[in-house]
């Protein structure tokens, strides 16, 4: 009986790895979940593996190199808010196009989902090439530290439109239930960032050595291999959605639709990342030293955080196809079933952060007070990680049913109203230090998930039409 159980596991790993196209809303939910999950949190993975990677490397240049990253990193995805919001759009819209079987109307979601990814990645192109000293600065960067890593900012923002591309394409997979092509795709990107990140950053061979700019350099590259790749396969791959010469037109109809649907997105997005960007401003205040442990404490937690949004993503994708196809309960069920699956994940992980915290972020920096703050920042914020992981799986049920206003007005008062001024208080005023914007997060985190299982459990996001 356990080798017939073990048999049938491998025979779905492969399938899901393979990207074996099923009716999601007819399925097993459990199956359907399996086969949306794995490629998901393998794709994930691969973006937070995309992330160690580059401070791994870059943390034997200098504390400075680390503190660029992150400073650079807080404010590039504010500006991608509208590429967030498009992509959870996209989703949405296409998993309910593919759950009406409108083959078509999906065809039509994606060609104008790159048209605006196109236009929103231009304009922060030419702000990034322009003002990359003034970027840093307004972030607190201290003179040394701009002077050594202004050009990755503008490297990294020039190129942005093969990070927006590459993310919004892979929203369209998922949203067609083809998670597995979107996993090979960062795959593929970061396999040309794993290899390229220390001949650029190092010098290796006759390639000068860059130091932090490399590393945006071999970033570039990586992925925007990995876009071509992508439009390879839509146009002349064997997938659900295929696109030929005739669907290059813009379609303002369908394009407004995207907009209207994706402000919701843009609006949690740009709440929860520019109180993010706050957070970061205020860690600044304690120096280099904190503000580099706490980067690496956060791209540390983005490697086990990624998996848990690709669960979370599922999820998404179950409830937009299940509503195109009318099955509205079928849909919660399968939110439920995620959610608790998301919740065994993320308190095993929580368990070791609490036990080797210090251990993980000493991998990554000797400095003293590197390490300290690192793993005070890893212990605290991941005591709320159970809530966290319903908060997570809930929120993006509802930006799946289309319903982004929801999540949206959920951040704004746990992030604005509540986080921000608590760790404005307790770590400047209180005298806190940075353990008063440690506990804000973990807090915040945790009144998001209570609040939005509340909500959800209301139902009104049964009835959103997109």
């Amino acid at each position: 009986m356990a080798a017939h159980s073990l048999k049938s596991f491998f025979i779905l790993l492969k399938e899901a790895i393979a990207g074996k196209e099923i009716d999601l809303t007819q399925a097993s939910i459990k199956k359907a979940i399996f086969l949306l999950a794995v490629p998901m949190i393998l794709e994930m993975s691969m973006e937070s593996i995309f992330a160690l990677v580059d401070i791994l490397y870059v943390s034997q240049v200098s504390t400075n190199a680390v503190a660029t990253i992150g400073l650079t990193e807080s404010v590039i995805t504010l500006v991608y808010a509208l590429a967030v919001g498009l992509s959870m759009a996209a989703t949405a819209i296409v998993a309910r196009r593919i759950g009406e079987k409108d083959a078509e109307g999906a065809r039509r979601v994606t060609v104008q989902v790159i048209f605006l990814g196109v236009f929103v990645s231009s304009i922060v192109s030419v702000l990034g090439i322009l003002f990359p000293k003034e970027i840093l600065g307004l972030m607190g960067g201290e003179q040394d530290l701009i002077d050594e890593g202004y050009r990755y900012t503008q490297i990294l923002f020039g190129g942005n439109f093969t990070i927006v591309l590459l993310f919004l394409i892979n929203a369209v997979y998922r949203g067609a239930g083809n998670a597995a092509m979107a996993m090979w795709t960062l795959i593929l990107s970061n396999a040309i960032n794993i290899i390229l990140d220390p001949i650029f950053i190092f010098g290796w061979g006759p390639v000068p050595e860059y130091g932090v700019t490399g590393a945006a350099i071999a970033t570039t590259i990586g992925r925007g291999v990995a876009v071509l790749f992508q439009l390879y396969i839509l146009f002349f791959g064997a997938t659900r959605i295929k696109l030929g010469l005739k669907d290059l037109v813009v379609n303002i109809k369908v394009m407004f639709n995207l907009i209207r649907v994706s402000l919701g997105g843009i609006g949690q997005f740009i709440i929860g990342t520019s109180s993010w960007i706050f957070l970061m401003r205020i860690i600044s205040e304690f120096g280099s030293e904190v503000l580099a442990g706490y980067t690496i404490a956060i791209r540390v937690m983005m490697f086990t955080m990624m998996p848990a949004w690709g669960l979370s993503n599922a999820a998404a994708t179950l409830v937009g196809q299940n509503l195109g196809a009318n099955q509205p309960d079928r849909a919660e069920t399968s939110v439920w079933k995620t959610a608790k699956y998301n919740a065994f994940f993320m308190v095993a992980v929580s368990i070791i952060y609490l036990l080797f915290a210090k251990t993980i972020i000493g991998w990554f920096s000797v400095a003293p007070e590197v390490v300290k703050y690192g793993a005070l920042s890893l212990q605290i914020v991941t005591v709320g990680y159970f809530l966290y992981a319903y908060g997570m799986t809930v929120t993006m049920a509802f930006n799946g049913a289309g319903d982004t206003k929801t999540p949206t007005i959920i951040n704004f008062f746990c992030f604005w109203v509540f986080q921000l001024p608590f760790a404005y208080f307790t770590s400047l005023v209180l005298d806190w230090g940075p353990i008063g914007v440690f506990v804000a997060i973990a807090l915040a985190e945790s009144l998001i998930a209570i609040i939005a299982i509340l909500w959800f459990k209301k139902g009104k996001w049964k009835l959103i039409k997109v």
